[in-house]
């Protein structure tokens, strides 16, 4: 009679109007936002079937008007998650296992602020400060590297290249990956890093056995966070960036590749006819790009989560 009791009152559980209710409100949300998706992916391709089949401007086709809009997201994107995943890394390994409490303390809130800074001051930043900053060092790199592809000469007069918007997407992101990462580094278990240092492991190959493991997926997460961010971003890459149209991977040059989002902010303002559904278009491929990064994504963080388990 004891044990019958607590068995029934779990059975009846689920059942409980609180329960219920609970249930019912998360399934709609569940549903709302499938739909809510579907509805954004009907209407973007809705309005880019007629750019996609139909005559565009000066006789040119959908992919080749898109492709360098494409291929300016992908690659400032790139550069800005080389610059901001080891730099977030660092930091958050600093804050929570190398800094004094205080210190690691005050530094965190400065990373959180970080994030709380509009996209148009980090243009603003960006033009007048970082440009011209950078401006010597891309002409210094055009004259004694010039013979590699990133850096072929002439070097960019005004600093506003694809690499200036990589360092203020880079910047941008950064507090959302190291937030996370710093997160997840103080929930690896206290007795693994006790053990590598019992066994005689220093700090950093304390870190490197028991810390990175630990946080892998989570590091990857944090990063594609960070880099649906910078895929998106608009403001901050229409300001800094002296856009030709240019499909090139040099980083000093002033022939610069632009974003799909930066494009569509500059233009969609004096749209019309075919050319808002060409900006919409390339909507459709930010959002197939975006879909494509965060299922990738889901699978390696899926893959990373089973290999660790064995």
């Amino acid at each position: 009679m004891t044990t019958a009791a607590p068995v029934a009152s779990r059975a009846a559980a689920p059942n409980r109007p609180a329960d219920v209710i609970f249930k019912a409100i998360s399934t709609t949300a569940g549903v709302l936002i499938l739909v809510a998706l579907a509805g954004v992916a009907i209407f973007l391709v809705a309005q880019a079937v007629p750019a996609i089949i139909g005559p565009l401007p000066e006789d040119d086709s959908f992919l080749a008007w898109v492709w360098p809009l494409t291929f300016g997201t992908l690659w400032s994107a790139f550069l800005a998650m080389v610059i901001a995943v080891p730099l977030a890394i660092a930091i958050a390994l600093f804050i929570t296992h190398f800094a004094p409490r205080r210190l690691a303390q005050g530094l965190g809130y400065l990373i959180d602020l970080l994030a709380a800074i509009p996209s148009v001051i980090y243009g603003l930043w960006g033009i007048t400060v970082l440009a011209p900053f950078m401006q010597p060092a891309y002409a210094w790199l055009a004259d004694n590297l010039g013979w590699l592809p990133l850096f072929t000469p002439p070097a960019s007069g005004t600093g506003r290249t694809i690499l200036t918007a990589a360092i203020v997407l880079a910047v941008m992101v950064l507090p959302i990956i190291t937030a996370l990462c710093r997160e997840i580094f103080l929930q690896t278990p206290r007795l693994n890093e006790e053990a590598a240092l019992a066994l005689g492991a220093t700090r950093w190959e304390m870190i490197t056995m028991a810390v990175l493991p630990h946080g892998r997926s989570g590091i990857i997460a944090s990063s594609i966070l960070g880099l649906g961010r910078a895929l998106g971003e608009t403001m901050a890459v229409a300001m800094v960036l002296a856009s030709a149209g240019a499909v090139t991977f040099v980083l000093v040059g002033s022939q610069n590749p632009s974003t799909i989002a930066a494009n569509i902010a500059l233009r969609f303002p004096e749209a019309h006819g075919i050319t808002v559904n060409m900006l919409i278009g390339s909507g459709l491929v930010l959002f197939a790009i975006t879909l494509v990064v965060n299922g990738v994504s889901r699978w390696i963080i899926a893959k990373t989560t089973v290999d660790g388990g064995r």
